[in-house]
C-alpha cells in the first residue's frame, strides 16, 4: 500500500521544507495579529498626548478588525488569482515569495511607527497607516492562500496530503508559541542595547519584528526550493473556491454545519481573546513580564501531546465528549486565572488546562461528516464549505480579538508607559471582566451548543452514509451528487448510449443479491460485486471522479458518455472512518481506464469484522436499459471486460 512505501530523499526534503515553511509563516502572522497590537498600545505612540495616542490606538484597532472581516470576502478572490497564475515555477511559489517579501517590508515600516510620523503629523500617519496595512494584509493573504493551497499539488495521495497538513499545523504551533517564548527577552535585550534600560521599547519591538521577518523569508525560500508541484493534478478553481455568500448559504441550509461552527466560534473567541491578553496579565496584573515565556513553553509542550493523542482517544471516547472535556478544562483554567494567579504553581496548571483542547480537530471532522449529512438532507454536497468555514471563523475571531484587546488596553489603562504599579482595583476588574469572564461564558456556551445541537456523532454519520448509499443505489434524485457530466448529458435528449465497464479490482465476480451485511440486509441497487484478491482499485473506464465519501470507503465516477457508477469498497467499512483507505486522485479529476485510484487494506478490513467485497452499482438505475451478461463466478484481473451498459 502507498503508506508502506519507503520515502525517497526528495520526499523527505519536500516534507521538511513544507513543515519549516509554516514555522516562519505562522510566527509572522502571530507578530501581526497579536504582538503588533501590544507594540501599538505600549510603545508606538510614546511621547504623544494621551488623548491623541488613544485616538490612534482606536483607529488602528478598528482598522485591523475591519480588514480581518474584509478578508472573509477577498480571500476567495485572491485564491482565484493564484489558481489562474501560470509560471515556470508553478502557480503557488511566486505568490509565496512575493507575498512574503512585500509583507515583510511593509511590516518593518509599520514597526518603525512609519518612521515616527505620528509625532510629526498624526493625520498623515493615520492615512498612510490605512494604505500600508491594507497592502500588507493583501500580500500576506496571497502567501497564506498559496502555502495551504499547494498541499493538493504536492501529492496525489490522500494520506500524504494529510501528512503535509499535519506537519504544517505542527510547525505552526512551534512558530506561534515560539513567539511567546522569545518576545520579552528579545524586545528587552535590544532595547537595553539601544537605551541601557531593561524594558520593552520601540527599538526592541522593531528588532523582534526584524528577526521574525528573517525567519519568515527563510521559511518561504525553503518551501519554494524544497518542494515541487505536480502538474498532473486537476484543480478546478470554480469548485475549489467559494464566495462568502455561498459559504453562508450552505451553513444555514445544513444545521450540522451551523451548530458545530457556532460552538467552534464560541471556543475560538475565548481562546484567541485570552491568548491576546496573557501578555497584559503578566505585565500589568501579575507584574512579572519576564516570566511570560513560560506561556509559550507550556502551550508548545501541550500542543505536541494533544494532536497525536486525539486519534488514540477518539477510538474510545466519542468526539462530543472530547470537545466537552476540552471546554471544561478551559473553564477551570479561567477560574485559576481569576482567583489563583498569585500562585506560580496554580498559574502553570491553569496554562496546562487552558491548552488541553481538541475543539479544532473535532470541528474539522464534524464539518467533514456534514458533507454527507447535507447531501442526504437536501441533495447538496458542499466540500468547498468544509474548507472555507473553519478558516473563516478563525479570521472572524482574530478580528474580534484584535478589537477587544485594543479596547481592554485602553479601558484598563494598560497603554504607553504604564506599569503594574499604576493599575487600580477598577483597572484590574475591567481587565478580568473582558479577558476572563466573557471568554469563560463563551466556553460554557460552546459546551451547551455542542451537547444540545450537534447531533452528528460518529455513529449517526455511519447511518447517514448507509442511507445515502441506499438512495444512490435506488437512484433517488436528491442523492445525485453535484453537477456531474451525466446531468448535462441527460438534459440533451433520450438517445441510447453505451459504456463498457472493466474490472476495477482483481478477484471473483459475485452477484449483488448475494451480498448481505452483518444484519442480514442485502445490498440494494443494480450492478455487480467482486470478491477481491488484491488491495488496489483501478478506474473501470475513462471518465471523471465526481466525489468521494468522507469515510473514504466509496467514490463515484462518471464515464465520458454519462454513466454514473459508485465503487463501494467493503461492506460495513463505513465504520472504519477512512482507516486503511488511500486515494490517488482529486475529486473532479479526469482519469483513464486502468489508472490506479485507491489502495485499501483487506487484512485490516477483515480484522475489523467487515467484508472486503468491492460492490459496483449504478447511481441512476432508472436510466439503464440493458446490461450485457456478466460471467458471475469467474476469476478476473483488473482491466478485464465485465459488462457493457446501455442507458438513456
Amino acid at each position: 500500500m502507498a503508506q508502506g512505501h519507503k520515502l525517497t530523499a526528495k520526499q523527505w526534503i519536500s516534507r521538511a521544507s513544507f513543515c519549516f515553511g509554516n514555522v516562519g509563516h505562522s510566527a509572522f502572522y502571530g507578530v501581526m495579529s497579536t504582538y503588533f497590537i501590544i507594540f501599538v498600545t505600549g510603545g508606538m505612540f510614546n511621547g504623544l498626548k494621551t488623548s491623541v495616542a488613544d485616538k490612534l490606538i482606536g483607529l488602528i484597532t478598528g482598522l485591523i478588525v475591519a480588514v480581518r472581516i474584509l478578508e472573509l470576502v477577498i480571500d476567495p478572490l485572491l485564491g482565484n488569482i493564484v489558481d489562474n497564475t501560470k509560471t515556470r515555477w508553478g502557480k503557488f511559489k511566486p505568490w509565496i515569495m512575493i507575498g512574503n517579501i512585500v509583507s515583510v517590508v511593509l511590516l518593518l515600516i509599520l514597526f518603525t511607527g512609519i518612521f515616527g510620523l505620528a509625532k510629526v503629523n498624526w493625520v498623515l500617519f493615520a492615512i498612510l497607516f490605512v494604505i500600508i496595512f491594507v497592502l500588507f494584509d493583501v500580500f500576506y493573504s496571497f502567501s497564506d492562500v498559496s502555502y495551504w493551497g499547494m498541499v493538493p499539488a504536492l501529492s496525489e495521495d490522500s494520506a500524504e496530503r494529510g501528512v503535509y497538513t499535519s506537519l504544517g499545523a505542527f510547525a505552526g504551533t512551534i512558530g506561534w508559541n515560539g513567539l511567546t517564548i522569545i518576545v520579552v527577552p528579545v524586545v528587552t535585550f535590544f532595547t537595553y542595547l539601544a537605551t541601557g534600560q531593561y524594558k520593552e521599547g520601540p527599538i526592541g519591538w522593531f528588532a523582534f519584528a526584524a528577526i521574525v521577518s528573517i525567519v519568515a523569508l527563510l521559511s518561504a525560500l525553503a518551501v519554494c526550493l524544497g518542494t515541487k508541484e505536480k502538474h498532473n493534478i486537476i484543480r478546478n478553481s470554480a469548485q475549489d473556491k467559494t464566495t462568502i455568500r455561498e459559504v453562508f448559504s450552505a451553513i444555514f441550509h445544513n444545521d450540522q454545519i451551523l451548530w458545530p461552527s457556532l460552538a467552534y466560534l464560541l471556543y475560538s473567541c475565548a481562546y484567541v481573546i485570552t491568548n491576546g491578553v496573557l501578555f497584559y496579565l503578566y505585565k500589568f496584573v501579575i507584574g512579572k513580564p519576564g516570566e511570560f515565556w513560560i506561556v509559550g513553553i507550556i502551550a508548545t509542550i501541550i500542543g505536541f501531546c494533544t494532536s497525536p493523542l486525539f486519534p488514540v482517544l477518539n477510538k474510545f471516547i466519542p468526539r462530543k465528549w472530547l470537545f466537552t472535556g476540552g471546554q471544561v478544562s478551559m473553564a477551570l483554567a479561567y477560574v485559576i486565572f481569576i482567583f489563583f494567579r498569585s500562585n506560580v504553581f496554580m498559574m502553570d496548571l491553569g496554562l496546562v488546562l487552558f491548552n488541553i483542547n481538541f475543539a479544532q480537530l473535532v470541528t474539522v471532522l464534524t464539518l467533514t461528516d456534514a458533507i454527507e449529512y447535507g447531501q442526504l438532507k437536501n441533495g447538496q454536497r458542499n466540500e468547498a464549505v468544509v474548507l472555507a468555514v473553519r478558516p473563516m471563523i478563525d479570521k472572524l475571531t482574530g478580528a474580534i480579538s484584535n478589537g477587544l484587546v485594543g479596547y481592554i488596553a485602553i479601558a484598563a489603562g494598560m497603554t504607553g508607559t504604564a506599569t503594574a504599579a499604576d493599575m487600580t482595583a477598577h483597572d484590574i476588574r475591567t481587565f478580568d471582566s473582558m479577558a476572563f469572564y466573557i471568554p469563560l461564558a463563551f466556553a460554557v456556551l460552546a459546551i451547551i451548543v455542542f451537547l444540545t445541537k450537534v447531533t452528528l456523532s460518529e455513529k449517526k454519520h455511519a447511518e447517514v452514509v448507509e442511507k445515502l448509499k441506499d438512495q444512490l443505489a435506488a437512484g433517488h434524485d436528491n442523492a445525485v451528487v453535484g453537477a456531474t457530466i451525466s446531468t448535462a448529458n441527460a438534459a440533451t435528449g433520450v438517445a441510447t448510449k453505451a459504456t463498457t465497464i472493466y474490472a476495477p479490482v482483481d478477484g471473483k465476480l459475485v452477484e449483488m443479491k448475494n451480498i448481505v451485511d452483518q444484519d442480514g440486509k442485502g445490498f440494494p441497487g443494480k450492478g455487480f460485486a467482486i470478491q477481491p484478491s488484491s488491495n488496489h482499485i483501478y478506474a473501470p473506464f475513462d471518465g471523471q471522479v465526481c466525489f468521494t465519501f468522507g469515510t473514504r470507503h466509496a467514490f463515484g465516477i462518471v464515464s465520458k458518455d454519462g454513466l454514473e457508477l459508485l465503487v463501494h469498497i467493503g461492506v460495513g467499512t463505513v465504520n472504519m472512518r477512512g482507516e486503511g483507505f488511500v486515494s490517488h486522485y482529486n475529486d473532479g479529476q479526469v482519469v483513464k481506464k486502468g489508472e490506479l485510484l485507491f489502495d485499501f487494506d483487506r487484512q485490516l478490513i477483515k480484522e475489523s469484522g467487515y467484508q472486503d467485497t468491492v460492490v459496483n452499482f449504478f447511481t441512476q438505475p432508472h436510466r439503464v436499459t440493458d446490461v450485457s451478461p456478466i460471467a458471475y463466478g469467474s476469476t478476473i484481473k483488473h482491466g478485464d471486460l465485465v459488462t457493457t451498459v446501455k442507458f438513456k
